[in-house]
């Protein structure tokens, strides 16, 4: 952990943001198709079959697992439980831009923690970088114009990503916590099969709490097959992947400033299959959250 920031490690990080904005338009999408937390758990129960032919050796009896089950049930509940539950259930009453944009307060939670509860000292660089990093997420909300920022009204959506960003930030900084088997942690399907089986556990139990209540049926379909298949796959096998290898290799407080890319995706994807087209002040956010990546992770 900890290591100098490469060009492969950035392209490691960058990764998932791509795959994260997709994960918010394509829930914007289907959000009349299936309810939020029910299609949360739908994606981590395809997820654990995908995963089962590479790590199913984890579920034996005398898996080193189960001995640090309460662990992986906490990594469960934030990553895969409550995370993505939260963000679906934002994309029902706000845009996948503006939720993108909530959830870049990222670096914001990741510093704090560190500092607060896991002995990490901020330097000037970390403190500058969330703040360029910052200002373009401003740049975005403001749409490049700092008289709107006034007029911003953030809907029950943007509460729920807010809180789902503080359970990704302390997921994040339980990753790098040397509490796992070395048999675990060096195989990555190990590792998040691990999350999973916890995981899909906690998603089940709140979907069956989602569907005793009746808000929403399912409407069963082609489209909705091919979001199951992308949230499965991409969102959630690949960049887990990624993001955990990113995490260990330079630690959270540098990695928290590449989810800041994905209000910046959100909107390419958003211009291609919303109709919502990226603007000039687009480009200012990125080279500001760019800056904020440079400047936070330079030594």
């Amino acid at each position: 952990m900890n290591q100098r920031l490469t060009l492969p490690t950035a392209a490691l990080l960058t990764l998932p943001p791509v795959l994260w904005a997709g994960n918010a338009v394509v829930g914007r999408l289907v959000a009349p198709l299936v309810p939020p937390i029910t299609l949360n758990f739908l994606r981590w129960a395809l997820a654990f079959v995908f995963l089962l032919p590479f790590a199913w050796r984890l579920l034996r009896g005398d898996s080193p697992i189960w001995a640090r089950w309460r662990r992986y049930a906490v990594l469960g509940l934030l990553g895969v439980g409550c995370y993505n539950a939260l963000q679906y259930m934002a994309v029902k009453t706000s845009t996948p831009i503006n939720v993108t944009l909530v959830a870049s307060s990222m670096p914001v939670f990741m510093l704090a923690l560190g500092a607060g509860f896991f002995g990490q000292r901020i330097t000037r660089r970390q403190v500058a970088g969330a703040l360029l990093s910052i200002a373009g997420v401003l740049v975005v909300l403001s749409q490049g114009e700092l008289r709107h920022l006034a007029e911003v009204r953030f809907v029950p959506g943007d509460v729920y990503m807010l809180v789902a960003t503080a359970f990704w930030a302390l997921y994040s900084w339980l990753l790098t916590q040397p509490k796992d088997p070395p048999e675990v942690r060096s195989d990555w399907a190990g590792f998040l099969m691990a999350q999973l089986v916890p995981g899909v556990v906690w998603s089940g139990l709140f979907a069956a709490t989602e569907t005793a209540l009746g808000t929403q049926a399912i409407v069963w379909g082609p489209a909705l097959f091919a979001a199951l298949l992308y949230v499965a796959i991409g969102p959630a096998l690949v960049a887990y992947r990624c993001w955990g290898l990113g995490v260990q290799r330079v630690g959270p407080n540098i990695a928290g400033f590449f989810s800041n890319l994905t209000p910046l995706f959100a909107a390419m994807f958003s211009a291609a299959f919303l109709g919502e087209a990226p603007r000039a002040f687009h480009a200012l956010a990125f080279l500001l959250i760019v800056g904020g990546i440079v400047v936070s992770s330079r030594r």
